[in-house]
């Protein structure tokens, strides 16, 4: 299961359609404040977070999430349409694992899900 977390509607139905096409359930919040609350409560696989959003932003959202030990081992992917080396830069120390640059490419949204899944899959197993 992923949840996914963004703002626009726009953007939350072609991810949503993106990654059922390949297979994921998928869980919506609209807001980094729902986001946090929906992976506490849901656990997802994955989450790919919105880095702006109102109430709470992308980055606030997975601060909260990787101090939390119950949602600290989500892998997180930020989702941005702020592609700057420091936008990367601040989503690696909040806590994402990956980066991807909105508009991303259907083919590398469901192809970076599906690594980071992987990965987590084998700490997972090497544990």
């Amino acid at each position: 299961m992923i949840l996914l977390v963004e703002d626009n509607a726009d953007n939350q139905e072609i991810y949503r359609i993106i990654l059922m096409h390949h297979g994921y359930t998928v869980l919506q919040a609209w807001d980094g404040e729902s986001g946090v609350r929906m992976a506490r409560e849901h656990r997802p696989d994955l989450i790919l977070m919105d880095l702006t959003m109102p109430l709470l932003d992308g980055l606030e959202a997975t601060r909260m999430l990787k101090a939390d030990p119950a949602t600290a081992g989500i892998p997180i992917i930020a989702l941005t349409a702020h592609a700057m080396q420091e936008d990367q830069a601040a989503a690696e120390e909040a806590g994402c694992v990956a980066f991807l640059s909105k508009p991303a490419a259907p083919q590398l949204v469901a192809a970076e899900v599906g690594r980071v899944l992987a990965l987590a899959r084998q700490a997972d197993e090497s544990r």
